[in-house]
């Protein structure tokens, strides 16, 4: 009994003295490998944000169809004539409505809009 008392004692203070032997000073790092590209990043231009969406809007326009717009910060949008089908990018000239790329046309941003989309003509839409 008193050898397994003994035993049970000993394993802490072996770990207690394990602990005592460890170096609790920070590891210091002297060089280290150099970037390759330090000085082309020091030297490059800053990388602007992506604009933020201002709006996202569901029109149902005079046809009875669906039109999802999203309109972002930097005055332009993205429209899809389906929910889950491809965007196209429309932009706004001189800042300023309408957008319009690649056929399609929005007026505004606005809860009531006039949208035009390639093969059809231009439609009241309201959200």
């Amino acid at each position: 009994m008193q050898k397994t008392r003994l035993l049970a004692a000993a394993a802490p203070v072996a770990a207690l003295l394990s602990l005592a032997a460890c170096n609790n000073k920070p590891t210091e790092i002297v060089g280290g490998p150099d970037d390759p590209q330090a000085e082309a990043l020091k030297h490059a231009p800053k990388v602007a944000p992506p604009p933020m969406i201002q709006a996202s809007r569901t029109y149902r326009c005079k046809d009875n169809s669906l039109v999802y717009v999203d309109f972002y910060t930097d005055n332009s949008a993205q429209v899809r004539t389906k929910k889950d089908g491809e965007a196209v990018k429309v932009t706004g000239t001189d800042g300023k409505p309408p957008f319009a790329g690649g056929g399609y046309s929005v007026s505004a941003n606005a809860t009531t809009i006039d949208f035009t989309a390639p093969g059809k003509g231009s439609q009241s839409c309201k959200a």
